[in-house]
C-alpha cells in the first residue's frame, strides 16, 4: 500500500495551480465539464508519482467528495458569484469576499484530505506512463 501525504499533496497542488495557465485550465474543467479541481490535481499528482488508478477507484474518489461538493462548495461558489455580480449594493463587499475565499480555501484543503484518506485505502499500481487525468477528463 502506498501512503500519500496530505501536506505533500497540498504543496504540489498549490505549486501546480500557480503555474502559467493551469488555473484557467482547471477552472474550465470545473465550469465547462463539471469536473472537480481537487480531483484533477490529485490525478496530476499521481501521474507525477508514476502511480495509476483504475475506473472503479476513480469512481470511489468521486463519491468521497461529492457530498462536500454538492452541499458546501458549489453553493459557496454560487454565493461568491452572486455577491460579485451585486457588489455595488453590498456594503463591506471586499471583507465579505475575503472571508468567503478564506473559507473556501479551507474547505478545498479539507476536500483534498478526503481524497488522500480515500486513495490511501487503495492498492496503487506503479506505471511508467500513467494517464489518470485522461481517465477522468
Amino acid at each position: 500500500m502506498n501512503l500519500l501525504n496530505g501536506d505533500d499533496f497540498w504543496q504540489f497542488a498549490c505549486q501546480l495551480y500557480s503555474e502559467d495557465g493551469m488555473q484557467a485550465r482547471l477552472l474550465d474543467y470545473q465550469n465547462q465539464q463539471g469536473k472537480n479541481v481537487n480531483l484533477c490535481l490529485l490525478l496530476y499528482y499521481l501521474d507525477s508519482l508514476n502511480l495509476t488508478i483504475n475506473k472503479a477507484q476513480l469512481n470511489k474518489l468521486e463519491q468521497c467528495i461529492s457530498e462536500l461538493d454538492q452541499q458546501v462548495l458549489t453553493p459557496l461558489r454560487a454565493t461568491r458569484a452572486y455577491l460579485k455580480a451585486n457588489q455595488t449594493t453590498i456594503s463591506d463587499y471586499a471583507a465579505i469576499r475575503k472571508n468567503l475565499l478564506s473559507a473556501e480555501l479551507q474547505l478545498e484543503k479539507q476536500q483534498q484530505q478526503l481524497l488522500i484518506t480515500t486513495i490511501n485505502s487503495f492498492d496503487l499500481t506503479p506505471c511508467s506512463t500513467p494517464s489518470n487525468t485522461k481517465l477522468y477528463l
